[in-house]
């Protein structure tokens, strides 16, 4: 099968579309036919050599796949072949075929196209489960979702305009995005070159109450200003590290303030942790894309091989919105 290979690790040059074997499915799994992927910061750090797959799943890039059944594996039930389904992958969705577990299958709404499917489990599925989830997001609060314009944080963003819509939300965002973020419907946008210590902007908008739940992807250098911005008993969800893992906190204002902080990834969860997740989204928020409520936002589409502008563009983050590898 047509494939992205890697030929070692480094930037985009080790890439090449070659031939791999066909995947079989296992027990409990099923071979997809993709149609199309996505490109995600966390395949970028995979092909510096800094992101293995989990054990047993494939070394080929990709985490999130949509397309159609082509195989059933043993022990797989309520699913057909033909049938139109997007997964998340512990790897191997840049390829022709790649291989899923049916619990972590999410049938495709008549009103999505491949395109817009793929770009559901990564970005949707980890904003949801660490916002609502893990950080227990309600309607009403306060929210900083870091990153605006990126898969995450516009997932982030979408979500909480359908599932909890008077929950007021800030993002920090780069100036360049600032505009298509406000457009979004969001209540603060802080620019992040100008104001590094957002805490002060937050304190201002949420008259000192601060925010309930912060989602970061950002690590050291945001746990300062992240910790200032926190309200008394608020959730600060980490998903990434991208400026570094090692900060100073005040423990005892932690403390005075009840305030969590919680560490979180989803690549490398259990697959029965990461069914139960993707149960809970196909419940409570997969019928927000039937009716187009949530439209997931496109910045461009690439065909396989086309993979090394697709990775550059991630690399560049000048996109706004998921960038769509188109497999066949």
């Amino acid at each position: 099968m047509k494939a992205v290979l890697m030929e070692g690790f480094g930037g985009v040059e080790v890439l090449k579309v070659g031939e791999a074997e066909k995947p079989v499915p296992a027990e409990g799994q099923v071979l997809v036919k993709v149609v199309a992927t996505t490109i995600n910061r966390p395949d970028l750090v995979q092909r510096e050599g800094k992101y293995p797959p989990p054990p047993g799943d494939s070394e080929i890039l990709g985490l999130e796949v949509a397309g159609t059944i082509e195989e059933l594996g043993p022990g797989v039930d309520g699913w057909q072949v033909g049938q139109r389904v997007m997964s998340l992958v512990g790897g191997g969705a840049c390829a022709e075929y790649a291989v899923a577990y049916a619990s972590h299958l999410m049938p495709i709404p008549e009103s999505m196209s491949f395109e817009e499917a793929a770009c559901v489990c990564e970005s949707y599925i980890t904003a949801f489960s660490n916002l609502f989830m893990i950080g227990g997001l309600k309607d009403k609060n306060t929210v900083i979702i870091h990153g605006g314009g990126g898969g995450v944080n516009m997932a982030g963003v979408q979500l909480c305009k359908a599932l909890v819509p008077e929950t007021k939300i800030i993002v920090t965002s780069h100036p360049s995005k600032i505009e298509r973020v406000k457009a979004m419907g969001v209540d603060l946008v802080v620019d992040f070159t100008t104001t590094p210590d957002f805490s002060e902007a937050v304190k201002e908008f949420t008259n000192k109450k601060g925010a309930d739940v912060i989602l970061d992807h950002v690590g050291a250098k945001y746990l300062a200003p992240n910790m200032a911005s926190l309200g008394y008993a608020g959730r600060l969800v980490i998903i990434g590290v991208i400026s570094g893992i090692k900060a100073e906190l005040n423990l005892a204002l932690m403390m005075v303030k009840r305030q969590q902080i919680i560490g979180s990834v989803l690549r490398s969860r259990p697959v029965k942790d990461k069914a139960a997740i993707v149960a809970e989204f196909t419940k409570t928020a997969l019928p927000k894309f039937a009716d187009r409520t949530i439209v997931p936002i496109i910045e461009k589409v690439f065909s396989i091989d086309e993979v090394v502008e697709a990775h550059r563009m991630m690399e560049e983050d000048k996109h706004f919105g998921k960038i769509v590898l188109k497999i066949q």
